[in-house]
């Protein structure tokens, strides 16, 4: 049995090795955007397997962090927590064995770029301070996190993390109120930037969103059990049909008498990140309210109404990029009445268990990833839906395997606008100087990859998509930021630190 064991941390520990082979291999090619982390928060009135629980509502946000995992609950009078690099499946199905009874529980996985997959960024982190014993997982990115280190480093604090739930941390258990509720407030509003929060304190789950409310949260409760979820995907793993989502500047308190909320700020605007809905979100999620797919959709179809302008363009089929372009080129489709078509295939296993490509094996990692279907392709004029562009060397390398299949023309189109500012509130963007929206116009980019043309959806397109525009950020697009952003972080593009 313990060899057994040995040999499973052996065959992981590998596994991760490989993986994170693979992400050197193609970090500068890739043509999508890091999001940063998912929360999940349990309480039960009654006593149930919160660990196992806990495990189905994270795989299902699996796609919001695929670095590290973990969990933490209330075992007894003592908060436990597991935590670990790698994915749900293989870190916490572990707990699977065994049940382990609670009332309540919270669990993370993380995306992470600066700073490296370390295992001390993992989440949640449990800590005890004079506030009492407290576990935290957070999602987004505080922006003034580096003047409050700072601070807190001039005052004695010590930091065994580079991670911005340790500094939230750090920042409650200063706090001058003695009381944990007290504390709570004052250390919430002394933060700018995104923060979706799940924690537990004592015997009470607490949900925490931000008041410009960039990272979606929600609430659910079926029978005695309530849920806490970055999307609703992980509240259909569980059967819940009643939700809401939490509100900008809202707190949520969960206990044994039920569910009490709290507005700890309040401010004029709302800036919903719009990429949720874009690209980050599942498309069978909710988020902000919203139907992740008929979003895209929706954004498709305004690209498709765009191009009725263009002339002598008659494309014979639409291809999505699998799997972030699929429901914006069925919006295409439908509106430009021509057919859809799965022209690419997808292996949803690349980057697993094969030897690693060597940096110039650019191509080969692509089509490792992505199958072109000749039967399909052969003789079209393709128009080829994608969510966004970052760099384009991907891109560049689907248009000549497409060609390759035999399509006659490749006409590329994006269901957002043109990438050009860095992100500061939870997304991972390269700098401007990267992104190639910076350095070429459409018909350029069309050269540089192959492809016949090259369109965006315009801004202004974007926004009749939505119901209510003016509640999302576009900073990512037209650089308007909801917060003053000094000139070198704008040229370095990168945050300080991340959740």
């Amino acid at each position: 049995m313990r060899r057994s064991r040995e040999r499973e941390t052996v065959l992981l520990y590998l596994d991760l090795f490989f993986l994170g082979m693979l992400y050197k291999c193609v970090s500068d090619l890739n043509e999508k955007i890091g999001h940063y982390c998912g929360v999940v928060g349990l309480y039960s009135k009654e006593e149930t397997n919160i660990p196992e629980t806990i495990f189905f509502p994270l795989f299902s946000l699996q796609h919001r962090g695929q670095e590290s995992c973990g969990i933490a609950y209330k075992k007894g009078d003592t908060l436990v927590a597991y935590k670990d690099l790698g994915m749900v499946s293989t870190v916490l199905s572990r707990y699977l064995h065994e049940k382990k009874t609670s009332k309540i529980g919270i669990g993370h996985v993380r995306y992470s770029t600066q700073g490296g997959n370390r295992l001390e960024n993992a989440q949640p982190i449990v800590a005890n301070c004079n506030k009492g014993t407290i576990a935290l997982a957070h999602n987004g990115n505080i922006l003034n996190a580096a003047e409050l280190k700072q601070e807190l480093f001039d005052e004695g604090s010590i930091f065994q993390t580079s991670s911005d739930t340790e500094l939230i941390l750090h920042l409650l258990s200063r706090a001058p109120e003695k009381d944990f509720f007290s504390a709570l407030r004052p250390t919430l509003l002394r933060l700018q930037g995104a923060y979706s929060i799940v924690m537990i304190w004592n015997d009470t789950l607490i949900g925490i969103r931000d008041p410009l409310g960039f990272r979606p949260l929600y609430l659910g409760k079926k029978d005695s059990l309530y849920v806490l979820a970055s999307e609703t995907c992980a509240l259909d793993i569980l059967q819940v049909k009643e939700y809401r989502s939490v509100e900008p500047g809202e707190l949520i308190k969960v206990d044994e008498t039920g569910v009490k909320s709290y507005p700890f700020d309040s401010a004029s605007i709302c800036r919903q990140c719009v990429f949720e809905l874009i690209y980050f979100a599942r498309p069978d999620s909710f988020v902000f309210d919203v139907s992740v797919h008929q979003a895209r959709k929706r954004m498709g179809a305004a690209l498709a109404k765009q191009d009725f302008d263009l002339e002598d363009f008659s494309p014979d089929i639409v291809v999505p990029i699998p799997d972030s372009g699929t429901s914006a080129a069925l919006g295409y489709a439908e509106e430009a009445g021509i057919p859809f078509e799965l022209g690419l295939a997808r292996n949803h296993y690349a980057g697993r268990s094969f030897i690693m490509p060597t940096s110039n094996e650019r191509e080969l990692v692509v089509r490792m990833k992505l199958h072109t279907i000749r039967e399909v392709l052969k003789g079209k004029k393709v128009v080829l839906v994608d969510d966004s562009l970052v760099r384009g060397t991907t891109s560049k390398i689907l248009v000549k395997l497409v060609r390759e299949a035999g399509a006659k023309e490749v006409h590329l189109r994006l269901s957002s606008p043109e990438l050009r500012w860095p992100c500061f509130f939870g997304i991972d963007i390269p700098t401007r100087k990267e992104l190639i929206s910076n350095q070429l116009c459409p018909e350029e980019i069309a050269r540089l990859i192959g492809a016949d043309s090259v369109r965006f959806l315009q801004l202004e397109n974007l926004h009749s998509c939505l119901s209510d525009p003016h509640s999302y950020c576009y900073a990512c697009f037209d650089g308007q930021y909801p917060y003053i952003i000094d000139q070198e972080r704008l040229n370095n593009g990168l945050p300080v630190c991340r959740c």
